[in-house]
């Protein structure tokens, strides 16, 4: 899984019908320890609605085919969590509605 950020959405008027209805958002990788974003970007499907500026875990590779939205797709990236919070050696670094 890789934590990111939410940052924008994508959209598409053309595409395969296996992938029409379906959520696609922009997400920015981050650095745990520093909440900062990695400036490596990817266009996940969306499997939990989430929104702009939320922490999503995120999976690639055949693993983003494994959630009820995206099962038999043409997935290669897929929003499986929004995070809560994140501690590390007992600090917390993000905490939800606390940015």
């Amino acid at each position: 899984m890789i934590l990111a950020r939410v940052k924008g959405s994508v959209v598409s008027t053309h595409k395969s019908e296996k992938i029409e209805g379906i959520k696609f958002l922009l997400l920015e990788a981050l650095d745990p320890s520093t909440m900062e974003g990695k400036g490596s970007y990817v266009v996940a499907m969306d499997a939990v609605g989430a929104g702009p500026g939320e922490v999503v875990f995120y999976v690639s590779g055949s693993s983003a085919r494994m959630t009820k939205v995206t099962d038999k797709k043409p997935a290669d990236a897929s929003i499986i969590a929004i995070v809560d919070n994140i501690e590390i050696n007992g600090q917390y670094v993000y905490q939800k509605g606390q940015e």
